[in-house]
């Protein structure tokens, strides 16, 4: 008995597509393209913005997501961006940030955001959760239009603080509050 039938090798080469058809990021690039594009995000975000440089020394941890793209039509729209959180300036976990709205709308827009978190318990509270959404427990830091960051005393003292930055497109604002942040395989 030969082991090997007509059976076993359709059911294997099978197995075998189905499982290529698996694309789930191991052995990859996509870790090394989305670690490059956190590192241009936070390079323009300290060169345009001074402040962040302390923002960024003062925070346990930061969560760059150097794109998310948002569209709305009428009564729906969404965003979707991915990014990479850093401690101590090394890449530890990936997340997607995605969003969706309801109401008056129409436009689309593109802008990064930068989130850093101000307090160990923030951060653990953020990597331990299945799936993290901005909220009421967060500031946001707004740059002005000389480039100066404004963080004041309130803001800095919030444990987590948010930054949207590097805004192109056309629609009514861009915010990360009710963002839903999971973490991902790139």
């Amino acid at each position: 008995m030969s082991g090997l039938t007509r059976r076993s090798v359709v059911l294997s080469g099978g197995a075998a597509l189905g499982l290529a058809a698996c694309g789930n990021g191991l052995g990859g690039d996509g870790a090394a393209k989305l670690d490059a594009r956190v590192d241009a995000a936070r390079d323009y975000l300290a060169s345009t913005y001074p402040g962040t440089r302390d923002l960024a020394a003062k925070a346990v941890g930061v969560l760059y997501v150097p794109l998310v793209t948002e569209a709305g039509i009428i009564t729906f729209g969404g965003s979707y961006g991915q990014g990479a959180l850093r401690i101590n300036g090394a890449t530890v976990d990936y997340y997607s940030a995605t969003q969706a709205s309801v109401g008056l709308q129409i436009g689309a827009q593109q802008y990064a955001h930068a989130v850093f978190f101000m307090t160990p318990e923030a951060l653990s509270e953020f990597r331990t959760a299945p799936g993290w959404v901005a909220g009421a427990n967060m500031a946001y830091a707004l740059p002005d239009q000389g480039g100066s960051l404004g963080v004041d005393t309130t803001t800095s003292l919030a444990p987590v603080i948010a930054l949207v930055y590097g805004q192109s497109g056309f629609i009514a604002g861009a915010k990360v509050t009710g963002t839903k942040y999971t973490r991902i395989i790139p």
